[in-house]
């Protein structure tokens, strides 16, 4: 993974088999489905969302505060607030990054494993930068947190990271696909078998911390205290799925993820046990 540009927004967030052996890939000379249309992004109209960008932005707050902005609109303002203060946030960022090179146990961890298979993750291809979010055209908002490229290195969206916890889960989640990367050669977008994406989406979200029972409860509001952490694993994996553009729906994602659940849930490589 060497030095250059900042990955792309490839889906991890986002999101290489993990099981006790790479996934076959017999299913290489199946037809490819058939791809899903992309969804068509919204451009805001004030007239329609009640957002108007060119009076300030206080104004603007209150609008919200009394409910005359609609919950597209919103995620307009929103982004909008993202654009302005985008320095403060990769600086920000930045100071995070480097504070948990330094000192999480986690990050520490997964980087020399990193390292022993000959691979580097530093400042240079860790970058923070502001990622946009878009509106779908039925209602939907398309964000991501981070992602991961094998020839750019690791994203992380500063304008979407709540604190240095939540980068950190983030961060960790990047660098398990950055090792599986490194120890499978992952199908990263399912061109041949979505068993790659599904297997390193299980481990990632299993492995990172960002789907413990404290993350779920505090931060989510799931309180669920039976099969908690198996459903955010789960849910997390066909979401990630899903945003490959060779998975048809929902239904796809998630037969694909359950055929691969037993090995991938059951492999903790490189750690020994799930420890976060």
């Amino acid at each position: 993974m060497a030095p250059s540009q900042p990955p792309p927004p490839t889906p991890s967030s986002t999101q290489p088999s993990a099981s006790q052996s790479p996934p076959p890939q017999d299913h290489a000379q199946q037809q490819q489905p058939q791809q899903p249309p992309l969804p068509r992004f919204l451009e805001n109209d004030p007239a329609r969302t009640g957002y108007d960008p060119s009076i300030k932005w206080w104004l603007n707050y209150f609008r919200i505060l009394t409910g005359k902005v609609t919950r597209e609109g919103i995620e307009h303002y929103r982004e909008d607030r993202y654009r302005a203060n985008e320095a403060r946030d990769c600086a920000r960022c930045e100071t995070d990054r480097a504070y948990l090179f330094a000192y999480s146990p986690v990050i520490r961890f997964l980087r020399e494993k990193v390292s022993a298979l000959n691979g580097t993750l530093d400042e240079n291809n860790v970058v923070c930068r502001r990622c946009p979010a878009r509106v779908a055209e039925d209602g939907r908002v398309v964000r991501q947190g981070g992602g991961f490229s094998p020839e750019h290195g690791i994203l992380i969206c500063a304008n979407e990271m709540r604190d240095r916890g939540h980068l950190e889960d983030t961060l960790a989640h990047e660098m398990v696909h950055a090792w599986d990367h490194l120890r499978w050669k992952v199908d990263w977008m399912g061109g041949h078998d979505l068993r790659h994406a599904a297997c390193t989406e299980i481990r990632a979200s299993m492995l990172s911390g960002e789907c413990r029972w404290t993350r779920e409860t505090m931060t989510r509001g799931h309180w669920t205290l039976t099969q908690q952490f198996q459903n955010c694993v789960r849910m997390r994996a066909i979401q990630s799925v899903m945003a490959r553009s060779t998975c048809r729906d929902d239904a796809h994602a998630t037969k694909v993820v359950n055929e691969v659940w037993d090995s991938c849930f059951a492999d903790k490589r490189p750690f020994e046990e799930v420890y976060r």
